[in-house]
């Protein structure tokens, strides 16, 4: 062999050895679940920087293995697709964990009690906030309601001084005292607004529920007394709200959150933090504002990407009714419990139409709250008529109907028609279990309440979430409402909605990975576990998809990767 072609030789073998690839960070003796339909279950996982490099047995990472890899043994741990939180509310969750909870709260005393302690503590003319309560799941009748609804009378006595309000559970009500009240002028002649309702009693006097649009009456007067506080002390507030969020979903072993709605101020928060490196999870979000609002202030919109994949802005939220525990969703005939009376109308279908046509010309997607059968299929006609006009098939735009919870049935077939996603929430199925028939009555309650195995069959994308803080944030409470129909408080197991719809294992998991990231235009990078896609990566205690149906309420969540980074271990925190 001449000289000159031996040295080419050994430099080529020379840089072939250096080349080789090592791993940052390598997982082993797992028992991975990978949502891949071409590579479903595998041992293993090697990362190079945040990305899956390799995905296979312990055998196939050997060669992976450098001086600098990290080496982590899950001794046989169930290791998934980080949860992807499809519709929540992040700085409500934020909100929700400094303000008083009232979601675990057992019966109307007892947040009348936590109230009067919080009086105790308040400077007078401080507001007290509140949210989480639901009439229809107390322990204790009320003696003295109106449609279940408690009278404001205790709440004024506990707090004289200062001006309370605490919002349902659903966020499509609150309940005020008397000392919000009457900063809020409100009185026998204050009018109903429309698409909203101030609850009253038998003589007209408010008993101090505003449902949906009436709520504005109330939170008028709260914005302005915020508005009397140093920005600097709210900007703060707001920061801690976020901080306390993200801490509670990488708990959770949630690694992607879409966010339900957020103002222009908010959205540039995320972006800021996003740019500095302050999120430690994945933030999607829908941009929230009228039509005359956005117009005009839509410039530097979508955000994609920003921050290394961290945060996103390519979809504009609207409503067009309320919630079913309010008597706000939009019905298309009267609601069972309360004759003559079809639901609320909340955003006019003109309004809706003119916030799809500012989506469609920016490229961002539309996401609207629809609850009732009524909503549902008037948001139906909507995209359908615009699919007509636009020149382009939904499936391509990927818009969302946000719950889908109640749906007649000759609409099924035009979610999967159309392309429409129905961003579900598998827990509020069996949270509302309790009050579905009463509202809705048994046949339209069998046949379109939460119909998630009827949509998946006709051949429509079905996302998962929890809507936090409507419900916790806990994507395994979810899992086991979704694939069981059973309401997961111990003192309602027995409670179980029409078990014909709940989804298998496997929809519900792919409902909550991949779904989610399809709904959100992320499902080329994040969803599954593949190489070249990120690391956001769940290692939990419980096979979900073997395990009975009572150990999936016990599963923990062992350790939250995001970008191949550990951000939760149950054994350090």
């Amino acid at each position: 062999m001449n000289k000159p072609l031996f040295l080419l030789i050994f430099i080529a073998l020379f840089s072939c050895q250096n080349s080789k690839q090592e791993a940052d960070t390598i997982l082993l003796n797992g028992n991975v679940y990978t949502v891949d339909p071409a590579n479903p279950t595998a041992q293993a996982i090697a990362i190079k920087d945040g990305l899956i490099l390799r995905i296979g047995t312990n055998d196939d990472m050997a060669e992976l293995n450098g001086e600098k890899t990290e080496v982590i043994d899950l001794n046989g741990q169930f290791t998934m697709p980080g949860f992807i939180e499809g519709h929540g509310h992040f700085s409500g969750m934020g909100y929700s964990l400094i303000d008083l909870n009232f979601l675990k709260s057992k019966n109307w005393d007892e947040i009348v009690a936590t109230v009067g302690e919080a009086a105790k503590k308040a400077k007078p003319g401080e507001w007290i906030v509140g949210r989480g309560w639901h009439q229809e799941k107390w322990n204790e009748a009320l003696e003295k309601h109106v449609q279940g609804y408690p009278y404001h009378d205790h709440l004024s006595e506990v707090s004289p001084n200062n001006p309370v309000v605490l919002w349902h559970a659903s966020g499509h009500a609150l309940i005020a005292n008397k000392s919000a009240m009457d900063a809020a002028s409100i009185s026998k002649e204050t009018p109903d607004p429309v698409g909203g309702h101030i609850v009253r009693d038998p003589s007209g006097e408010a008993i101090g529920v505003f449902e949906e649009r009436a709520k504005s009456a109330i939170t008028k007067v709260h914005q302005e007394y915020l508005a009397t506080l140093p920005p600097a002390a709210q900007l703060e507030r707001w920061y801690q709200g976020i901080e306390l969020a993200q801490e509670e979903c990488l708990k959770h072993g949630v690694t992607s959150f879409q966010d339900a709605g957020s103002h222009f101020d908010e959205i540039e928060g995320y972006k800021k933090m996003a740019e500095e490196g302050k999120l430690r999870l994945r933030l999607w979000a829908m941009v929230r504002h009228s039509s005359e609002e956005l117009t005009g202030h839509l410039d530097g919109f979508p955000m994609i990407d920003v921050g290394n994949r961290h945060f996103t802005c390519r979809a504009i939220k609207t409503e067009l009714d309320g919630a079913l525990g309010s008597y706000g969703a939009w019905l298309l005939t009267p609601y069972n419990d309360k004759p003559g009376f079809e639901g609320q109308n909340t955003t006019t279908i003109e309004e809706v139409k003119a916030i799809a046509k500012l989506a469609f010309d920016k490229k961002m997607q539309l996401c609207v709250h629809t609850i009732g059968d009524r909503a549902n299929r008037e948001l139906l006609n909507l995209m359908e008529e615009i699919t007509k006009s636009g020149g382009k098939p939904l499936n391509d735009l990927r818009w969302r109907s946000e719950h889908a919870q109640h749906i007649d049935p000759q609409d099924i077939p035009r979610f999967a028609k159309l392309g429409v996603i129905a961003a579900m929430q598998g827990v509020h199925c069996t949270s509302d279990a309790p009050f579905v028939v009463k509202r809705l009555g048994e046949e339209r309650a069998r046949t379109g309440a939460y119909p998630w195995q009827s949509l998946l069959k006709a051949g429509a994308v079905v996302g998962n979430g929890t809507d936090v803080p409507v419900e916790d944030v806990s994507p395994i409470e979810c899992f086991y409402a979704s694939v069981t129909r059973k309401r997961h408080q111990a003192s309602d197991t027995g409670l179980e909605l029409f078990p014909e719809q709940k989804m298998t294992r496997a929809q519900a998991i792919k409902s909550y990975t991949l779904s989610n990231a399809y709904a959100a235009f992320e499902d080329e990078w994040k969803g599954t576990l593949a190489p070249g896609k990120v690391a956001d990566i769940v290692v939990l205690s419980n096979d979900l998809m073997n395990c009975s149906d009572e150990d999936i309420l016990a599963t923990q969540v062992q350790m939250t990767m995001v970008g191949g980074k550990v951000m939760y271990d149950l054994e350090k925190n």
